[in-house]
């Protein structure tokens, strides 16, 4: 079960290894080659998982896949930056977080609804088809870069980039966030299964249908942001996750759901009012910087399950639910930070 298990966390460790590589090669290389080859190596490699009889060749095909999955994610984040003028970058960088979201249900659904467990090879050839075809309408419809030459970027260095506060803050702030979304989605199913709600596992999986509510934030959330600013958003989206937490306190399932949506609501507002807010503060570096905010969220995600595992142990569902109103201390502050400090 354990050697199962490095088919998941191998595309994860290659992820976490590669991230901020790409992001040093996306301030220097033209960015439409590293988006067309990484894509066409994770298609490859899909391929190789599908026709694969070995499970140590499935693992390395998976950490391969992991290792340029970053050349879609973080280069297209930069890529975006360094295109678009800053009054689109807002909503932009929340449709961009919306695709995130559809991606990850739509992987869900692949696995486990649209082909069966025994065809679990066709769901690899699928989501090959599906990124391959992403990848050439990504490049096609794509704005040209106007932004930042590379070399201009190539100046601007990670550590440079950790010493501005007004950067370090937004990182924080993915950190935390993330931190309490994970902890709630990964330590809830333990919460429905017992008393009183005893969901059986079909009926937790379903639950997460209410990322949906990332898809309509993303863009919903950078047109706040241009509106009130990025910091407003970000109290909001706290706000918000603060009712929400109270809300999974219930135990009446209708509740609980309503929580859910909240949940989702508040942390992918934040989410997009971050990654708008971050991307409107550089002027060089995009790569870079975004590959450093995908490090800081993940990381914050990681620590946050592992702390509020702990929590869940000493005091239950009640500590989890604790631990993320502390939590949210950090979005607020950075919400404050950024409403006192626009002119940054």
């Amino acid at each position: 079960m354990v050697t199962v298990s490095l088919s998941v966390s191998a595309v994860i460790l290659g992820m976490a290894l590669a991230n901020l590589p790409f992001g040093y090669l996306a301030d220097r290389w033209a960015i439409r080659p590293l988006i067309f080859f990484g894509g066409l190596i994770v298609v490859l490699n899909s391929l190789v998982c599908a026709i694969s009889h070995q499970l140590w060749v499935l693992i390395g095909a998976r950490f391969l896949q992991g290792l340029f999955i970053p050349s879609l994610t973080t280069c297209l984040a930069a890529y975006l930056a360094k295109s678009l003028p800053a009054e689109r970058l807002n909503v932009v960088m929340g449709a961009y977080v919306s695709a995130t979201v559809l991606g990850g249900l739509g992987g869900r659904l692949l696995g486990g609804w649209i082909h069966p467990p025994l065809h679990w090879r066709y769901a690899f050839v699928t989501a090959a088809a599906f990124t391959l075809l992403a990848t050439l309408w990504a490049l096609k419809s794509l704005p040209r870069a106007t932004a930042a030459s590379p070399s201009a970027s190539a100046t601007v260095g990670f550590w440079a980039l950790l010493k501005r506060w007004a950067l370090l803050r937004i990182y924080f702030c993915a950190a935390g966030s993330f931190a309490l979304f994970s902890s709630v989605f990964n330590y809830l199913p333990f919460r429905l299964a017992d008393a009183p709600f005893y969901f059986n596992t079909q009926s937790i999986t379903s639950l997460y249908f209410v990322y949906v509510m990332g898809i309509f934030m993303g863009p919903a959330a950078g047109r706040i942001s241009n509106r009130f600013g990025s910091g407003q958003t970000l109290i909001l989206g706290a706000f918000v996750l603060a009712i929400s937490l109270a809300l999974l306190l219930s135990t009446a399932s209708v509740w609980v759901i309503i929580g859910l949506l909240g949940i989702c609501t508040g942390f992918f507002a934040i989410h997009a009012a971050a990654v708008g807010a971050l991307n409107r503060k550089l002027s060089a570096g995009q790569g870079k910087a975004n590959a450093l905010y995908v490090l800081f969220y993940y990381v914050g995600g990681w620590l946050g399950i592992t702390g509020t595992g702990w929590a869940y142990q000493l005091g239950g569902w009640k500590a989890v639910v604790g631990t993320g109103w502390c939590l949210l201390t950090i979005p607020i502050m950075v919400g404050l930070l950024e409403k006192k400090g626009r002119r940054e």
